[in-house]
């Protein structure tokens, strides 16, 4: 199981009220909604390993030079030696590294890699299981990586994570017309306001689909702007020919990556606290009570 981990404490800290508290007044909203988050996936799924997959970069400067509007609209700082600093919640940055502190004493494998966004660390865990992996996340970006002959899918959050959508090959059909390999080309047609990418103007979700039911993939796609044989419309063939600059580098930009150097960590799922002290002690200073309890009997258990 690979989580999403800033998408699912993004959830938490929305879904969780802050009047959640440590006894200073700090709000842990975010922290006890994953804990809580967690604790319900190991109970309801039971995986063997367990990774929370972190965003080192959540915007690579090699996904910016390519695409600049990558994220943009999201930037709080721009730094120009290291990762740009994203607009969060002033109450949410503070619980970051207090999820990190406490992640680590429990034992859960934590895993964030320099230059690349948490999507690629999944991407490059999922290309590398032997066997069936759940990715939880509630960004859609990583449906791409659906497939059914690997036994790869996404539990995307509905309701916390106590309603989760089975995200196989056969939902995305049913939704998009596309498997997961047709989907990262699906997006980067369509455009995505919220990661800052523009798409091709005038092809929208239905258009993009058709196309690729048509052509098979982006490539023939590409390959039917060149031949005027090819089925499409004057409008299409048009926008197509207009955006191919902007087709020649989104790939690289909208597909995660599956080849991140991965640290050697181990992911199996821990049955008990790797620093108990260390547990004890955040427990008692953040107030993190029956969720970091449950969790632990959960992980016994």
């Amino acid at each position: 199981m690979l989580l999403d981990t800033a998408s699912l404490y993004f959830r938490a800290y929305f879904g969780v009220p802050d009047t959640v508290r440590a006894p200073d007044g700090t709000p842990v909203n975010a922290v006890r909604g994953l804990l809580d988050f967690i604790d319900r996936l190991v109970q309801d799924h039971q995986p063997d390993h367990l990774v929370a997959c972190m965003d080192a970069d959540w915007r690579p400067h090699w996904r910016v030079e390519l695409i600049p509007s990558y994220k943009a609209h999201r930037v709080a700082e721009e730094h120009a030696s290291g990762p740009d600093v994203e607009e969060v919640p002033d109450t949410l940055s503070p619980q970051v590294p207090v999820i990190e502190e406490v992640l680590d004493a429990i034992g859960i494998a934590r895993v964030g890699v320099a230059e690349y966004e948490a999507d690629d660390v999944i991407g490059t865990y999922t290309a590398r299981a032997k066997g069936p992996v759940d990715i939880v996340t509630g960004d859609r970006d990583l449906y791409q990586l659906v497939d059914d002959s690997r036994g790869v899918r996404v539990l995307y959050p509905v309701k916390g994570v106590g309603t989760l959508q089975i995200t196989d090959e056969a939902a995305l059909r049913a939704k998009y017309g596309v498997d997961g390999r047709g989907y990262a080309d699906l997006a980067l047609l369509r455009g995505d306001p919220s990661d800052g990418l523009p798409g091709v103007p005038g092809i929208g979700e239905k258009t993009a689909a058709k196309l690729l039911a048509e052509f098979g993939d982006l490539a023939g796609i590409l390959a039917a702007v060149d031949d005027r044989k090819a089925r499409l419309t004057p409008t299409q063939r048009k926008r197509l020919t207009e955006a191919l600059p902007y087709l020649a580098v989104a790939p690289k930009v909208v597909r995660v990556a599956d080849d991140v150097p991965l640290p050697d960590v181990d992911t199996t799922l821990p049955k008990t606290p790797r620093d108990p002290a260390a547990v004890e002690e955040l427990a008692a200073r953040w107030g993190l009570g029956g969720s970091l309890r449950r969790l632990l009997t959960t992980l016994a258990r």
